[in-house]
């Protein structure tokens, strides 16, 4: 049977989502678990999983279209290689702060790795116009390749 407390906290997951929280850890901390808005809250932990592995996609995509970038923007890369290499480090780092915290996410990134160079892939042949056919549609770089800081796949001489 649902509380007045609960009923309360369920009415106020929509009117204050901050208040909700706050009274929620409230509740948990006293552990105080019978007037937990549970229905909610099992949303809400679930929606963190689902977060860190669309962050995590989104970072490997566009490091996989700044990678092709260095490999194959030709025209760009003596310009913009600085910057792109400042991106690559950036979303490598992004990467390493989400598996440090959650181990588990690097299989998803395995799995996720073919799905997210091709959107780097699409990215990165909007933005350079050059001809698809010359850009292979299957990974040219390993992930571990991908998540090495030490590797590049073009440097300036």
């Amino acid at each position: 049977m649902t509380t007045d407390l609960q009923s309360t906290l369920q009415s106020l997951y929509e009117a204050d989502y901050q208040l909700w929280l706050d009274q929620t850890v409230a509740l948990l901390r006293r552990q105080d678990f019978n007037h937990l808005d549970l229905e909610n809250l099992i949303e809400e932990i679930e929606s963190l999983g689902r977060s860190d592995k669309h962050a995590i996609s989104r970072y490997l995509m566009r490091l996989c279209e700044h990678l092709l970038k260095l490999a194959y923007w030709e025209s760009e890369r003596h310009l913009c290689f600085r910057g792109w290499n400042v991106e690559v480090t950036n979303f490598r780092l992004q990467i390493q702060d989400r598996l440090e915290v959650s181990p588990s996410l690097k299989r998803f990134l395995q799995d996720s790795f073919p799905k997210q160079y091709q959107n780097g892939r699409t990215l990165f042949l909007k933005a350079s116009g050059v001809n698809s056919a010359h850009i292979s549609e299957t990974p040219v770089f390993s992930l571990e390749q991908a998540l090495d800081p030490d590797w590049l796949p073009w440097q300036p001489e």
